[in-house]
């Protein structure tokens, strides 16, 4: 089904793989465009994809039929602040799971991830270890609905980066699962669903 009418768009990590939202999209019933980011994880690598931007504009490209619901984890979440900065009106709601959202994670405790990150896929594209733009004022206007979902056990994203996300954007509710770590959408995914589903109505 379609959220509240919307078409659904998942934004993965930066695993860059489509099927990373498909556990949490069966449990909640819905259907939608499954993103992967190409020279990201083990995605083969694109030559028209060489920054976030990039990404970002792939997502604009596939916004046909407005509005959408934007669901991203981590990274992905940084793409879709930067859609609906780029496109406001086009954007219904949005989820963001464990991300940065463009705010610095390090002075709110949050671990550096890139040394594991590039042990696991040594062929990723090095520029997603390039510093993300502090978005931090810019999202200030953002007055598009959004949940915020965390787990209390994230090293890369701590809670204090999602309650500062909450006190930027003027319309967002954080829950958080307390035994929860970075890859929430994948170890609590019928939670993650249900707070989903409850959302997007």
């Amino acid at each position: 089904m379609m959220s509240g009418g919307a078409q659904t768009f998942f934004l993965p990590g930066a695993g860059g793989s489509a099927a990373f939202w498909r556990p949490v999209a069966e449990l909640a019933r819905l259907e939608g465009v499954f993103f992967a980011w190409p020279g990201l994880g083990a995605e083969p690598a694109e030559p028209g994809v060489r920054g976030m931007d990039d990404l970002v504009q792939r997502v604009l490209e596939r916004m046909n039929a407005p509005p959408v619901d934007l669901v991203a984890q981590s990274m992905g979440g940084v793409v879709a602040l930067k859609v609906a900065l780029a496109a406001p009106d086009r954007v219904r709601r949005l989820v963001l799971a464990v991300t940065s959202g463009g705010v610095p994670v390090a002075g709110l405790g949050g671990a550096d991830w890139r040394p594991e990150y590039f042990a696991a896929f040594p062929q990723a594209a090095s520029w997603i270890a390039e510093p993300v733009e502090d978005l931090s004022e810019k999202i200030r206007t953002l007055q598009v609905p959004t949940l915020l979902l965390w787990g209390g056990r994230d090293e890369i994203s701590p809670v204090a980066v999602g309650e500062r996300l909450r006190d930027l954007l003027p319309d967002a509710r954080l829950c958080v699962m307390p035994e929860a770590g970075h890859d929430l959408a994948q170890t609590h995914a019928e939670w993650v669903a249900r707070e989903v589903v409850g959302f997007l109505g």
